[in-house]
């Protein structure tokens, strides 16, 4: 990753472990690091994709963060990939939940929707938010 991103979401999952799993296994995020507690569950833990990065950590860790987090719901999440079928092919081949397959979209985007092991979802797709028109 060449420049650092501004904007990270950061989720906590209960089994954080198994997070990380499956984001870097079926959706291709790469570790950047990992701190876990003395109990062995995951802290702080940042994945990488492209020039982006999403933080996570474990839930009940009593963090200020965590505390804030106890009664969230599920977050969405939307990554641009440059080929959207292999990359849902990807998925698939590790047992991801696909919402909606892979689809035009009147925008010009292509993209397809999953849901993580803990109910997040997870957008990818052809569009670049922030790109220039042409």
């Amino acid at each position: 990753m060449a420049e650092a991103p501004d904007i990270c979401p950061t989720l906590v999952y209960a089994d954080a472990k198994a997070a990380i799993k499956q984001l870097t296994e079926a959706f291709g995020f790469t570790e950047h690091a990992v701190y876990e507690g003395e109990d062995g569950r995951v802290v702080h833990a940042e994945l990488s994709y492209g020039n982006g990065m999403v933080m996570l950590g474990s839930k009940g860790t009593g963090s200020q963060f965590d505390k804030l987090m106890e009664a969230g719901g599920p977050a969405g999440v939307f990554i641009h990939v440059d080929d959207v079928d292999a990359h849902h092919a990807r998925a698939v081949e590790h047992g991801v939940e696909v919402v909606t397959p892979p689809a035009d979209q009147d925008y010009g985007s292509r993209d397809y929707m999953t849901r993580d092991l803990e109910g997040n979802v997870w957008s990818f797709g052809t569009y670049r938010p922030g790109a220039a028109e042409g």
